[in-house]
């Protein structure tokens, strides 16, 4: 396109200073241009346009320097610009051929008219048509070595924005794979480690539940012993379904996200229910559970939520703790949030495995009387405690006992449930 400009405003200053064959011989070249930007454009022969252009440019310099007074004209001039225009369209691997070639064929013409001046008429009508031509051709080749400059210069700094473009997009799609698949081996390990939970932890009570029926049905036992296992059937079908509601409440927090429904709840009715069931199975163990609830404080959480915790937090407690043991809930208030501690004076939490007690990396154990669990349960409280603003945590000394605190947000008075939410 620079070059098509170029002939068309050196056509006729070289046909009005006196030139005539020279503005032909630009014509002819201008037709030539025209048709190679066609071929570049669009039927997309690049490499074969910039072959030509390369070799037509070079061309029609050698035959302007000697139709155009030769060292004596502005055809070096045309010819440093030609250069510029080479290095401007052509591929960075030809710079090393057409860069040498230019540069030898300047310096053979010059060559050429040294030893040889007759070769290379003077076309010049006076001083006058030297003066304007060269000049003219100054301010031509210095205005076109600007756009090529320019040209040159913005396609640098397209690449460069392009690549640091595509380096961050890259980036970007690097940390998103690195984060999928961080995510995918969480999900990997927590699906191998629930696998692992459902083979061990249910496997125990199902081959039991087997052993008994197999001993009631193949063999005529006493009516005590028939009774002793009638219990043992119970107690593990019981296990079992704990396990199972532990299980399906966690797989449900997994498909569906923790999503807490938090109202206004009187702390002595939302866990009377709860603290006189676990009081029954307390006292079959013999052990005394008592609990100290402020009736006065009315708590901001989830109704379901909040049973849900303390039933699994006291359960713990009656299995780790031995026959004659104690088991106290307490309640208090401090700041905006209140304070409820279970605490028993059973076997502890050993100190090795103190810090993976709320993951599924905790090993399910035996309680006092060999009650079997699964080690869901106090992730499942630590998740729905979060959901509703509050905090779960420990203080526990192995064979002196383990008190577990919760703090929940406290109801406030003319504070709307959507601003708490």
């Amino acid at each position: 396109m620079i070059s098509i400009f170029a002939l068309c405003y050196n056509i006729p200053f070289n046909y009005l200073v006196g030139l005539p064959s020279i503005a032909l011989s630009s014509f002819v070249v201008l037709v030539i241009c025209a048709g190679l930007y066609y071929a570049s454009r669009f039927r997309y022969k690049v490499a074969e346009s910039i072959l030509i252009t390369n070799f037509v440019g070079t061309t029609l310099f050698i035959v302007n320097f000697f139709l155009n007074s030769g060292i004596s004209g502005p055809t070096s001039q045309f010819f440093l610009l030609f250069l510029l225009l080479s290095i401007a369209i052509s591929p960075a691997e030809q710079y090393k051929f057409w860069i040498p070639v230019n540069i030898c064929v300047v310096l053979a013409v010059h060559a050429v008219e040294f030893f040889f001046p007759e070769t290379v008429p003077f076309t010049y009508m006076n001083r006058e048509s030297q003066f304007v031509d060269i000049t003219s051709a100054y301010v031509v080749v210095a205005l076109l070595a600007y756009f090529c400059t320019d040209y040159i210069r913005r396609s640098y700094e397209q690449e460069k924005n392009s690549a640091a473009e595509k380096n961050k997009a890259i980036v970007r799609k690097n940390q998103l794979i690195t984060s999928q698949n961080d995510e995918l081996k969480k999900l990997n390990d927590e699906k191998n480690k629930l696998m692992s939970i459902v083979a061990h932890d249910l496997r125990s009570p199902l081959a039991s539940i087997q052993n008994f029926l197999e001993l009631l049905s193949e063999y005529d036992l006493p009516a005590e012993q028939k009774l002793a296992i009638e219990k043992e059937l119970l107690n593990s079908t019981k296990q079992t379904l704990v396990m199972l509601s532990k299980l399906l409440d966690w797989s449900k927090t997994q498909l569906q996200g923790v999503s807490a429904h938090k109202e206004p709840l009187d702390l002595n009715d939302l866990f009377a229910t709860t603290l006189n069931f676990e009081k029954g199975i307390a006292s079959r163990k013999g052990i005394k559970l008592e609990y100290l609830l402020d009736p006065t404080i009315t708590i901001f959480a989830d109704r379901e939520m909040m049973q849900l915790i303390v039933r699994n937090l006291v359960g713990n407690a009656i299995k780790f703790t031995s026959e004659g043991g104690t088991i106290a809930v307490r309640s208090e208030i401090k700041d905006n949030n209140c304070i409820i501690s279970i605490q028993d004076n059973g076997i502890g939490i050993p100190a090795d495995k103190q810090e993976a007690i709320f993951s599924l990396n905790v090993q399910s154990t035996f309680g006092t009387k060999n009650e079997k669990g699964v080690g869901l349960g106090l992730l499942l409280c630590q998740e729905f405690i979060h959901a509703q603003n509050g905090e779960l945590w420990f203080e526990s000394t192995e064979e002196s006992g383990t008190c577990f605190y919760i703090s929940i947000p406290l109801h406030q008075e003319g504070v709307l449930l959507s601003d708490r939410e």
